[in-house]
């Protein structure tokens, strides 16, 4: 039915295109003008409507700024939060504002890696903002590459490589019509492109977009499960203690199929699944026919994504009597000391 509505809307997809071919072309010419703010940028983001890796991608960037003693924040337009304008998440070291508030990505971030953060759609005015209420040496920018009001030294574009693969499909054309919000060759503006094979077997990329690729600073990334952790009290496990059980698995993030298929591989029975839109504000009705779900498939625990046990831990109260686990996976990139040359020299510049 949503391919159906897809190939009917693709006359819309046409005038898409026009508008972004129009649109880059003004900031191309500096007729619309990016601004530039009082620090350094480094925008991370892709060509799709999610499913990317752009999270895990954020918090690397960021811990390897930190680790470097670099100041660095982190600023999101914060996709399917209840608030709106410029809200300052935390400041670093300090409670985080209501995950309904700044989004479940932006709360996850923070948490993880403890900066300084805010949201705000208009992103020139976020930075301005930001750098008034923390001085900052570094901005990475999270889902910007679309964004070109605010100027960026360093523009990271995580392209899924099973997406790649799917020359000759109906997702690889612009919206409505596929998934895509700028055609591939919109990555001549990116500085570097991180190939995210996720828990894949790493494969060629077709002719048809590795021509996009050359002269590029091109890496490649993949996902690795640093372990399962109690929602509750955060307690680590190994992925192992749960192979051979039958879990409830509650996913809602864009393109799940990576992290069903990690699950399975690892002995875990995907049987009873649960799936749900991307960045899904859960409700009390949700947790309740998670609940019954449970019960009804008499599952050993639930397993969720971290994304969304952010959303669910407001609920750790009507899933006391429950067993519910989070997986935590890292992006690992391959040549990382190159990588990391390449964003040190940014905020050294």
């Amino acid at each position: 039915m949503l391919k159906l509505i897809r190939i009917l809307l693709a006359p819309v997809t046409i005038f898409f295109a026009v508008l972004i071919r129009i649109r880059n072309w003004l900031f191309d010419k500096n007729i619309f003008k990016s601004e530039k703010v009082d620090a350094k940028v480094i925008s991370i983001g892709n060509l799709t409507l999610g499913g990317s890796g752009k999270t895990p991608a954020v918090i690397s960037v960021i811990n390897i700024l930190k680790n470097a003693g670099v100041k660095a924040g982190l600023l999101s337009r914060g996709y399917g939060r209840r608030s709106k304008g410029y809200l300052l998440v935390s400041r670093g070291r300090e409670d985080i504002i209501p995950v309904s508030e700044c989004s479940d990505e932006m709360y996850l971030v923070t948490d993880e890696c403890r900066v300084p953060s805010a949201v705000s759609e208009r992103r020139v005015t976020g930075a301005h903002k930001l750098l008034n209420d923390v001085p900052l040496d570094v901005i990475v920018l999270d889902d910007a590459f679309q964004h070109r009001w605010i100027a960026r030294d360093l523009d990271i574009v995580m392209c899924d490589q099973r997406f790649l693969l799917k020359t000759g499909k109906i997702d690889q054309n612009l919206l409505p019509l596929g998934v895509m919000r700028e055609p591939f060759s919109s990555l001549k503006r990116a500085d570097i492109i991180i190939l995210n094979r996720k828990f894949s077997e790493k494969k060629d990329i077709p002719e048809k977009i590795r021509k996009y690729l050359e002269n590029k600073k091109v890496y490649n990334g993949h996902y690795e499960v640093s372990g399962i952790y109690d929602l509750k009290t955060h307690k680590q496990f190994d992925m192992e203690e749960f192979r051979g059980q039958s879990s409830l698995v509650v996913c809602g993030i864009a393109r799940p199929y990576s992290f069903l298929n990690l699950v399975e591989k690892s002995g875990i029975n995907i049987k009873n699944k649960m799936l749900f839109p991307d960045h899904k504000d859960y409700t009390f009705k949700e947790v309740q026919s998670i609940r019954k779900r449970f019960y009804d498939t008499n599952s050993f625990s639930v397993l969720a994504t971290q994304k969304d046990a952010v959303k669910l831990t407001n609920f750790a109260a009507e899933l006391d009597d429950i067993d519910i686990y989070y997986l935590k996976i890292e992006l690992k990139i391959e040549n990382k000391e190159s990588f990391i040359k390449e964003v040190l020299s940014v905020a050294n510049n």
